[in-house]
C-alpha cells in the first residue's frame, strides 16, 4: 500500500508546480527587457500587438521639411509625403523540453529560475545575432574598411579607429543634442579597448548614465559587449548607431505546459516571435575588422 501511494504522488501530483505557464510568460518577458545586449540599441515605437508570425507592423516615416528664403514673391508650400513601410514579424521561434517526475520531486525551490536563466540566454544568442545582422543596411558612406580590406586592431589603433566610426554617425546628422551613440563589440576587441588609454571605464562616467550593461565609452559612444558578434569568413561587423536606426517587435507569444502521453513526464514549449526593420540606415555604423591570428 505505501508503494502504491509513492506511485500516486509522483504521476497525479504537482510538486513542480513552478512551471505556471502565466509566471513562466511574466518573468521571461522582465529579464528579457532588462538585460538583453541590443535591445538596449533598439527603438520599439511601433510594437503594437503581435500574435502571429507573419503580422505586420506599420512604420510612418515623417517627410523632410525644407527650408526656403523670404523674398518678394509668394510663399510657396510644399507638399510633405511621409513614407511608409511595414515590420514584418518573419522570427520564429521555440524552445521545448521535458522533465520527468522522479526530477519533479527531487527540484528544489531555484529550479524554475534556473530554466528561465537558460531559456532566457537561448533566445538572447539568437535576438542578438538577428539583430547583429542588420549591419548589412548600414549605408555605404557609415562603413569603416571594407570586406576587402578589413581593419587590422591592436591597442594603440583601435582608438583612432572608433573615432572615425563615430564621425560616420555624425557625419550623417544621425547624432544630435540628448542623442547618444552605442558601438557593440565582442570579447576579443574589449580585450584591445581595455588596454586603451583612452578608453572611459564604467566607474569613471562621470555622472551620466550608461545604457544597461555597458562596460564604459569610447569616443563618446556607449560600449556593450556580445558574444554573439561573431566571425563571418575571418572579418567582424562591429555595428554601432543611434536608437532611432533599428525598429524592433516582439512577443513571447505563448508559454504551455501538458502531460506527456507516452511517458511519465510533464512538458513545457514556448513560442516567441519578432522582427526587425532598420528605418534610418543612416543611424547605422559599422566597422569590418579583421580576425585575429589564432
Amino acid at each position: 500500500m505505501a508503494d502504491e501511494t509513492s506511485s500516486t504522488t509522483i504521476t497525479s501530483g504537482n510538486a513542480y508546480s513552478a512551471f505556471i505557464p502565466e509566471i513562466w510568460s511574466q518573468k521571461l518577458n522582465n529579464i528579457l527587457e532588462k538585460e538583453c545586449v541590443m535591445l538596449q540599441c533598439v527603438n520599439r515605437n511601433w510594437e503594437g500587438e503581435i500574435r502571429n508570425q507573419g503580422d505586420k507592423v506599420k512604420i510612418i516615416t515623417p517627410a523632410e521639411v525644407s527650408i526656403s528664403t523670404l523674398g518678394t514673391d509668394a510663399i510657396s508650400y510644399s507638399e510633405l509625403e511621409p513614407t511608409s513601410m511595414d515590420l514584418v514579424i518573419d522570427q520564429k521561434k521555440f524552445f521545448a523540453f521535458k522533465i520527468n517526475d522522479v526530477a519533479q520531486v527531487q527540484a528544489n525551490s531555484d529550479i524554475m529560475e534556473a530554466h528561465l536563466k537558460n531559456a532566457k540566454k537561448a533566445i538572447e544568442e539568437v535576438q542578438d545575432a538577428y539583430l547583429l545582422s542588420q549591419h548589412a543596411n548600414v549605408a555605404e558612406a557609415n562603413i569603416v574598411g571594407s570586406d576587402t580590406t578589413p581593419i587590422t586592431l591592436d591597442k594603440g589603433t583601435i582608438y583612432s579607429q572608433f573615432v572615425k566610426l563615430a564621425l560616420c554617425l555624425k557625419n550623417s546628422d544621425a547624432v544630435s543634442a540628448g542623442v547618444r551613440p552605442w558601438v557593440i563589440i565582442n570579447p576579443t576587441i574589449e580585450s584591445y579597448l581595455l588596454q586603451s588609454t583612452e578608453f572611459i571605464g564604467a566607474h569613471n562616467v562621470a555622472d551620466e548614465t550608461l545604457r544597461e550593461g555597458a562596460i564604459g565609452r569610447i569616443a563618446g559612444m556607449d560600449v556593450l559587449v556580445s558574444t554573439n558578434l561573431t566571425d563571418v569568413s575571418g572579418k567582424y561587423y562591429v555595428l554601432a548607431g543611434t536608437n532611432e536606426a533599428i525598429t524592433f517587435a516582439s512577443q513571447l507569444s505563448k508559454i504551455e505546459s501538458l502531460r506527456d502521453k507516452d511517458s511519465f513526464s510533464d512538458l513545457v514549449r514556448g513560442l516567441y516571435l519578432y522582427g526587425a526593420k532598420t528605418v534610418q540606415p543612416k543611424a547605422l555604423a559599422k566597422m569590418v575588422v579583421s580576425k585575429p591570428a589564432a
